[in-house]
């Protein structure tokens, strides 16, 4: 059977199965799907703080719930067999980063958690932050377009004279045009031109740097994506071998490398997940429930990797970061 038929029979099975929003059922035992994007080895300091997050609201693993975990590759397809395979078995899904695009499509009526997926509005994924209606709620990554232009003033105040940024980006995304005229924008105001490389999947990176040293790029900047969280090390080794200072929304990737980043707390995320799971199991729709925005970003800089590209961080930046790497 093609891989098509296969995701096509899956989903109408899925699609088949009696889910119910009701309100909790004495006794009831809930079956969370519970996808993550990558390795068990990359997310399992994820899987372990909701687990945790769970019992400290009195949800113990076997006893009043069951977590059904799935890893999933960052391609869109990998996320939607991973998804589809999930949901004949689950009363609930929580989803992470772009997959919550896919679980948009197909989740149907499960209620279904987001942690960590930037705009969800503009995504089409909730109406508003404040009255998300449908089937999902979550936890945003950020929900301001301007910061990322934030990112790019923290790269220009490192990098001297910076005049050209090639901007990262998993080509899934392209579609996210308000996005990238938001970054465009951002860039110009800054007095910065830059240029978008796209890639499908980590075996073009190689080529994607190549092209960023024939372009007279000066530094990099990269965009948040499952893809790009996944392949950071690979990403942030490449930069260092081209000479380009990066900048990242991930504190993963300046810790695998990466020059700075700039971003919210990912495992902090689960805790308000959580809560939201816990309110959909007492029998609040996941509709009424408000989608919630990290309150603080941190910054994160590797001075090793300073001092590999020969740059001097300015002392104030030095004094904002919430963790210098040494």
């Amino acid at each position: 059977m093609r891989r098509r038929d296969f995701i096509a029979a899956i989903y109408a099975a899925a699609l088949a199965s009696p889910y119910r929003v009701a309100a909790q059922q004495p006794g009831k035992v809930w079956r969370i799907g519970d996808l993550y994007i990558g390795t068990p080895e990359v997310a399992r300091i994820y899987a372990q703080a909701l687990e945790r997050s769970l019992a400290d609201l009195g949800y113990v693993q076997g006893r009043n719930i069951v977590l059904l975990v799935r890893y999933s590759g960052s391609q869109r397809q990998e996320m939607q067999e991973a998804i589809i395979s999930l949901l004949p078995q689950v009363d609930l899904l929580v989803v992470r980063g772009n997959a919550a695009i896919e679980a948009k499509k197909l989740a149907g009526a499960v209620p279904t958690v987001f942690i960590s997926i930037g705009y969800p509005v503009e995504l089409g994924l909730v109406q508003s932050l404040a009255h998300p209606d449908g089937n999902m709620t979550g936890i945003t990554a950020e929900a301001a377009l301007e910061t990322n232009g934030k990112r790019l003033q923290i790269l220009k105040d490192i990098v001297p004279h910076l005049s050209r940024v090639a901007v990262l980006r998993d080509i899934d995304t392209r579609q996210w045009g308000f996005e990238w005229t938001a970054l465009d924008q951002a860039g110009h105001d800054l007095g910065l031109t830059l240029d978008f490389v796209d890639i499908k999947s980590a075996d073009d990176l190689e080529g994607a740097f190549t092209g960023m040293k024939r372009s007279d790029a000066e530094a990099l900047f990269v965009t948040r994506t499952n893809l790009t969280y996944i392949a950071s090390k690979q990403i942030a080794d490449l930069a260092l071998a081209t000479r380009l200072p990066s900048c990242w929304p991930f504190r993963e990737s300046a810790i695998a490398g990466g020059l700075v980043s700039y971003g919210p707390d990912r495992v902090a995320m689960v805790r308000p997940a959580a809560a939201q799971i816990d309110k959909i199991i007492k029998g609040t729709s996941p509709g009424d429930i408000p989608v919630e925005q990290p309150t603080i970003y941190e910054l994160y800089i590797n001075l090793k990797t300073a001092r590999a590209l020969d740059l001097t961080i300015p002392p104030t930046l030095l004094a904002r970061a919430d963790e210098v790497i040494e």
